[in-house]
C-alpha cells in the first residue's frame, strides 16, 4: 500500500483542506474510513477545531463529512455531529447538502441521544437562513413528535431548532401553535422558553394564530422563569393587538409584572400586553419587544442565562459530556476521566 494510499493521520486531514482540491480531500475520506475507531475520532476532532473560524474550506465537502455521522463507532458519529453544528454555526450554507442524513439521525430512536441533540442543533442553525431546506414536513414532524418522548437534551434542541424555524419563516408553524402550546408545560425551563419564542415569532406575523395557545399562554403569565413570563405576555399582547384580539384576554387587563421581573423583559412585555388589551389595534409594541428581528436578536443570550451550564469535557473513550464537578469515573463507559 502507497503512502497515498494510507488514512490520513490526524491534524493532516485539516491541513489538507486548505491545499488541496476537493476531490483529493474526499479521497482522504474515503481512506479515513477504514482507519481505526480512535485515528478517524481524533481525525474529525482536529477537522472540527477549525469549522467555526473557515467553514468555507467545507464548501462542497458536507455530504463526504455526512458519512461518518453513520460511522459504526458511536464517538465518531458525535464527533462528526459537533462538526456539523460548527459549521452550520457558522455558515449555515455549507450544511445545507447534508440535512437529509442530519434528519436521519434525528428521526432514529435507537441513535444515541447526544448525537441526536447534536444534530437537531445543527439543524436549527441552518433553519435559520434556510427554513425551506428543514421545513420539509416529514422533518417537522419528527421535531414535534421528539418533544414528547425525548431525552430532555434532546428536547431542549428541539424546541430551539423549532424556535430557529420560526425565525426563518415564521409563516412556517402558524398551523401547528397548537401542538407547540402542548409542551408550553414542560419540566425544562430551555423547552418552555424556546417554544415561547417560537409562538411569539409567528403571532409577529400571523397573530391570529396565537389564538390556539391562549391557555398555555395564559398559565406560563406565572411561570417560575421571568423570561417564559415575558414571552407569554408577548404573544398574548400581539393577538390582543390584531384584529383577531380574544375577548377571553379581558380580565388580563390588570396585569402586574411579578416583583422579581427584569425591568428590561417581562415588565415591558407586560405593559405592552396591558397596552395591547386597553388599545387593541391602535397599541404598538415598544422598540425591541414584538417584532421577529427583536426576538431573533436576543434569543441566544436569553437561552443561555437560562442554562447557564457548568462546564463541560468530554469523555476520551465515548465522548459522553462530562461536567467539570463529576465522578472520577465515566458513568457511560466506566472509563477513568
Amino acid at each position: 500500500m502507497t503512502d497515498s494510499d494510507q488514512p490520513p493521520a490526524p491534524g493532516r486531514l485539516s491541513e489538507r483542506l486548505g491545499e488541496a482540491p476537493p476531490e483529493e480531500t474526499i479521497a482522504s475520506l474515503d481512506r479515513l474510513t477504514e482507519a481505526d475507531p480512535d485515528t478517524r475520532k481524533r481525525s474529525l476532532r482536529a477537522v472540527r477545531n477549525i469549522a467555526e473560524d473557515r467553514p468555507s474550506l467545507f464548501d462542497g465537502l458536507a455530504e463526504a463529512f455526512a458519512r461518518f455521522l453513520t460511522d459504526s463507532d458511536r464517538a465518531v458519529r458525535l464527533t462528526t455531529a459537533k462538526l456539523f453544528v460548527a459549521l452550520a454555526r457558522s455558515d449555515p450554507a455549507v450544511v445545507v447538502p447534508a440535512v437529509g442524513t442530519l434528519a436521519s439521525r434525528v428521526a432514529d430512536d435507537g441513535e444515541f441521544y447526544y448525537v441526536r441533540a447534536r444534530c437537531v442543533e445543527a439543524l436549527g442553525y441552518v433553519a435559520l437562513d434556510h427554513p425551506d431546506v428543514v421545513g420539509d414536513p416529514e422533518i417537522l414532524a419528527d421535531f414535534r413528535v421528539g418533544l414528547s418522548f425525548d431525552e430532555p437534551e434532546v428536547k431542549e434542541k428541539l424546541a430551539k431548532a423549532l424556535a430557529y424555524v420560526t425565525l426563518g419563516d415564521p409563516g412556517r408553524l402558524r398551523h401547528h401553535v397548537e401542538s407547540l402550546a402542548d409542551h408550553l408545560a414542560d419540566d425544562s425551563e430551555l423547552v418552555r422558553y424556546q417554544l415561547g419564542t417560537a409562538v411569539v415569532t409567528i403571532g409577529c406575523e400571523h397573530p391570529e394564530a396565537v389564538a390556539a395557545a391562549t391557555d398555555a399562554l395564559r398559565d406560563r403569565l406565572d411561570d417560575d422563569n421571568s423570561y417564559v413570563r415575558g414571552r407569554a405576555a408577548e404573544a398574548l399582547a400581539l393577538l390582543a393587538a390584531s384584529d383577531h384580539g380574544s375577548e377571553s384576554l379581558a380580565d388580563l387587563a390588570g396585569i402586574e409584572p411579578a416583583p422579581d421581573d427584569p425591568p428590561a423583559f417581562s415588565t415591558e412585555r407586560v405593559a405592552f400586553l396591558r397596552k395591547s388589551l386597553e388599545d387593541g389595534q391602535d397599541a404598538s409594541p415598544p422598540d425591541g419587544v414584538g417584532t421577529v428581528d427583536s426576538v431573533r436578536t436576543a434569543t441566544d443570550n436569553i437561552a443561555e442565562t437560562i442554562d447557564s451550564p457548568d462546564s463541560e469535557t468530554e469523555c476520551p473513550h465515548c465522548g459522553l459530556e462530562l461536567p467539570d464537578c463529576g465522578p472520577p469515573m465515566c458513568p457511560q463507559c466506566g472509563a477513568p476521566r
